[in-house]
Order: C-alpha cells, then sequence, then structure tokens
C-alpha cells in the first residue's frame, strides 16, 4: 500500500483529507467542466478556470460553516472525489452534505456510500449534528439510492427547482435525523 498522508477520516478503501491547492494540479481541475460528471448538479454553467478552483479551495479552507474533504482511494493514493458538509449551522446543529466522484472508473464502486457513512458518523459524533440533509435532481437515481442507502428519508419536492440543459428538473430533499443513525 502507498504511505498515505494527512488523513482526517480513514475508511477500508479510502480515506478522507483536507482539500488541497495542490489537488487543482491533478484531475480535478477537470471534473467540473465534463457535463457527464455534473450533469445532475447545478456545476457546469459557467466554465472553471484553475483561478476560479485555486479561489474555491482557498475559501473552503478557513471556513467555519464548510468542510470540504478529498475523497482518497488507498491503493493508489489517487484523489478521486469530493465530499463536504456544507451550510453547517452549530446553533440548529444542521448541515448539508455534498458529493462528487469525479473519476468516472470509481462510479459504482460504493465509494460514496463509504465516504457519506464516514462523513455522516462525524457530522452526528464530532460535531454535534442533529441533523443531515441533502438534494438531488429527479433525474438523478443514483444519488437518490445513494441517499437512502446512507438511512436517508426522502422528505419532500421541489418542483422546477432546477434549470439545467434546457429544462427545468424537481429536486428531491432527503434527510437522515441523529437519532436514526
Amino acid at each position: 500500500m502507498i504511505n498515505i498522508k494527512n488523513v482526517f477520516i480513514e475508511g477500508d478503501k479510502i480515506y478522507l483529507r483536507p482539500l488541497e491547492i495542490d489537488d487543482i494540479d491533478g484531475n480535478y481541475n477537470t471534473w467540473l467542466n465534463d457535463p457527464e460528471i455534473v450533469k445532475f448538479n447545478s456545476h457546469g454553467r459557467y466554465p472553471i478556470s484553475i483561478s476560479v478552483l485555486k479561489e474555491y479551495v482557498n475559501r473552503v479552507t478557513y471556513s467555519d460553516s464548510t468542510i470540504v474533504l478529498a475523497i482518497i482511494d488507498k491503493k493508489t493514493n489517487k484523489h478521486i472525489g469530493n465530499i463536504s458538509l456544507q451550510s453547517i449551522n452549530l446553533i440548529d446543529r444542521n448541515a448539508e452534505i455534498a458529493f462528487l466522484l469525479g473519476e468516472k472508473s470509481f462510479w459504482s464502486s460504493g465509494i460514496m456510500f463509504e465516504a457519506g457513512s464516514l462523513l455522516i458518523d462525524h457530522g452526528f459524533n464530532k460535531l454535534n449534528l442533529h441533523r443531515i440533509h441533502c438534494g438531488t435532481s429527479s433525474g438523478n437515481h443514483a444519488m437518490q439510492k445513494l441517499a437512502i442507502k446512507l438511512g436517508m428519508s426522502k422528505e419532500g419536492e421541489k418542483e422546477d427547482f432546477l434549470f439545467k440543459d434546457g429544462r427545468y428538473y424537481t429536486t428531491f430533499e432527503y434527510r437522515i435525523l441523529r437519532d436514526e443513525y
């Protein structure tokens, strides 16, 4: 196994570490401009340049309301995606979880379930959150299955909420409460 570094949370196949400026030098800078990767989310409307990505990484590094972690494959030490808790509200004790698996060779591998499980556990047991939620396009069946597999319940819909590729999509909202975890 390759020597792993700066581990924040370790799983079986992956580890999560803070997102770093050096990650931009890898494939990360292409993910948000790839129509297949961003098909079901709000990315891909504007081109993402390296300078915009650097600004983003710098901003979230110092944020106290967002945790963005790089998902690293333990076998290769390769950055394959990101996962985040964002809009963290420590008074109401809730946050939104967001997923981006940029390396297509890892799609349908269970990586995002492992990453999601690790971050949800961190949210409930380290940040003392009460509620974690996510939203996804009605067309993103893989994300809907992932939310349910992570123990989330569908709690509602926002009709015609996301405009993408010339049409509106309804988004589905999911949540998990600490006592359901």
